[in-house]
C-alpha cells in the first residue's frame, strides 16, 4: 500500500478551504459537501480539483464515487452505508484511491476486504460536528487498528485537536484529520502550520 500524501488531513466544507489551507501547507484535503444539487455540486468539485492542482493537494472526495469517476478525482473517501450501493470495481478501474470509515470490529473486517489505500478510525474523541452512532474510540483503538490493518494506512478522525495529534501519532496514525480545528479556527491557515510542524516533531 501506498504512503499516504501527508500526516495531517483537513475535512472541508467548501472548495475556497483547498485554497487557504492548501496555500498555507496542506497536501491532503478532504472535501465534504452535503445536500447540494447535482449540478452545483459538481461545478463545487470541478473547483476544488483546479485549486488542488494548483496547490499541489491531493484532494479527497467524499460519497460521491458516481462523480469521483465521472471527474477523475484522484482519492475517494466511502462511509459504510456508501459500499452497500458505491461500484467498486469501477472505482479500482479507474485508478482511484480509496479510503474507508470504520467504527467496530465488524466494519473493520468489511473494510480490509476491500484492500482500501487507507482505513480510518473514529471518533477518537467525542464530537459535535457529525451526529455519531458510536462513541469516542480513544487513542487505544488506533493502536489496536494499526496492528489489524497490516500495511494498509490508519486515519484516525473525530475530535481530534492540535494539543491531541501527538497522542494520535504516537498510537500509530499514519495520518490525523480533523474538521472543525482547521476550518473553524480564528487562524486556519496558522493553524496548518502548527500542524504540520507538531507532526513533524
Amino acid at each position: 500500500m501506498s504512503r499516504l500524501p501527508s500526516k495531517i488531513y483537513p475535512v472541508v466544507d467548501h472548495p475556497r478551504w483547498v485554497e487557504r489551507l492548501g496555500a498555507a501547507g496542506a497536501r491532503f484535503i478532504q472535501l465534504r459537501i452535503k445536500d447540494l444539487p447535482v449540478e452545483e455540486l459538481r461545478a463545487q468539485i470541478t473547483t476544488a480539483q483546479e485549486l488542488a492542482a494548483r496547490f499541489n493537494v491531493s484532494l479527497v472526495l467524499n460519497d460521491y464515487w458516481e462523480l469521483a469517476v465521472e471527474l477523475g478525482i484522484e482519492w475517494l473517501h466511502l462511509g459504510q452505508e456508501d459500499l452497500d450501493t458505491a461500484d467498486l470495481e469501477l472505482i479500482r478501474s479507474t485508478g482511484i484511491r480509496l479510503g474507508v470509515s470504520t467504527h467496530c470490529h465488524e466494519e473493520l473486517d468489511r473494510a480490509l476486504l476491500i484492500k482500501p489505500d487507507y482505513i480510518a478510525i473514529g471518533p477518537i474523541w467525542e464530537t459535535k460536528l457529525k451526529k455519531m452512532a458510536f462513541g469516542p474510540q480513544g487513542v487505544e483503538r488506533i493502536t489496536e487498528w494499526r496492528e489489524l490493518c497490516g500495511d494498509i494506512p490508519v486515519v484516525a478522525i473525530g475530535g481530534i485537536t492540535l494539543e491531541r495529534l501527538p497522542s494520535c501519532l504516537k498510537a500509530g496514525a499514519d495520518s490525523v484529520s480533523a474538521v472543525g480545528d482547521f476550518i473553524r479556527h480564528d487562524d486556519p491557515e496558522g493553524q496548518v502550520r502548527r500542524w504540520l510542524a507538531c507532526a513533524e516533531t
